[in-house]
């Protein structure tokens, strides 16, 4: 879910060139539920081999991951460790409304109505352990670092970035800020368009946010900014407390500096204790290693088109690229980070 934050966070438009040479991690659930929700058939069934065995996360990550790369963008992929048990709630609900969505996808299979099957086909994404593993392994031979969190991807990435030794986190949502990340990048997709829930698209571009600015522009603290999140709704407390959404949230946190008192104001039914806690102490690996190595072309084309049934000739558009701007040399890419 998130944090929700939008209404708070001022954002600017960047463009791939600004992103070029930098160092970047990208929380990799995040992206891939997005390829899971998003590369599926007309029908709204995922993609699969022949075996079928689904392979929409495997084509979203070859295919953004390569272009980004191709832009000159150097990935740092995050994976999720243990969920903080505050998560449990979350974790639960999100699996209710997925078996909510598999019903009504039944439903509209039956009447073989597929625009609804399209609809609540994009509900039911669920990222197994086998496919979490196929993932490491083909991002693994895209040359890129695999970090593995101990806990939630957001932190590690933060205290990544705290650390300088990547430039930004890209993510959907705005929980690393909470994390204490100095800088977030959204929409790091290549695509310039967005489809609606009504039907139409928008554009879009990547969007760079500063955590120092954000701070600034609110007059809060980190401290504050967490507080706002808790009473918003967070991962560990969903919905936070009724009735108030980021506005009243900022107000509020301004009005009462003792946290004790603001929570027990507003008569929260939760340990907000806990839940800052969390942002506070969680989880990291320290002594991770960033290293980036040429791509193994085949080793790419055994999991993609020997293992799933991917076009050869799709594969090889890319690679070409990927392994022509090698033997260009980057030995100047370091210098941003």
């Amino acid at each position: 879910m998130g944090v929700k934050l939008t209404e708070l966070i001022q954002k600017k438009d960047i463009g791939y060139d600004d992103l070029k040479g930098k160092k970047i991690a990208v929380d990799f659930n995040n992206f891939a539920y997005q390829f899971l929700s998003s590369i599926r058939q007309r029908d709204g069934t995922p993609l699969m081999d022949s075996k079928s065995r689904i392979t929409s996360h495997l084509m979203g990550i070859w295919t953004r991951f390569s272009n980004l790369m191709i832009k000159g963008v150097k990935l740092v992929v995050v994976f999720e460790g243990k969920a903080p048990s505050l998560k449990i709630a979350e974790i639960e609900e999100r699996e209710h409304r997925k078996r909510l969505a598999e019903e009504r996808f039944i439903a509209a299979q039956e009447r073989e109505d597929i625009d609804d099957m399209y609809k609540y086909g994009k509900r039911v994404s669920r990222l197994t352990f086998d496919m979490v593993n196929e993932s490491k392994e083909l991002i693994k031979a895209m040359g890129l670092p695999v970090i593995q969190a101990p806990s939630e991807a957001d932190a590690q990435m933060a205290f990544m970035n705290e650390r300088n030794d990547v430039w930004a986190c890209a993510s959907s949502d705005y929980d690393c800020l909470l994390h204490g990340t100095p800088r977030l990048i959204t929409n790091l997709t290549l695509s310039q368009r967005r489809k609606l829930p009504s039907g139409g698209y928008i554009k879009i571009n990547p969007e760079m946010i500063e955590l120092k600015d954000v701070l600034n522009n609110l007059s809060v603290t980190q401290d504050q900014l967490i507080a706002i999140g808790i009473l918003v709704g967070t991962d560990y407390n969903i919905g936070g407390v009724k009735k108030i959404g980021p506005k009243t949230a900022l107000k509020l946190v301004k009005q009462y500096r003792d946290f004790d008192k603001l929570f027990k104001e507003v008569k929260a039914d939760f340990n907000w204790k806990k839940i800052y806690a969390i942002f506070k102490s969680m989880p990291i690996m320290k002594n991770y290693q960033l290293k980036w190595n040429p791509v193994d072309a085949d080793k790419v084309k055994e999991i993609l088109v020997k293992e799933h049934d991917f076009s050869e000739e799709r594969i090889d558009k890319n690679l070409n690229e990927l392994i022509k701007d090698k033997s260009k040399g980057q030995t100047g890419l370091g210098k941003w980070v």
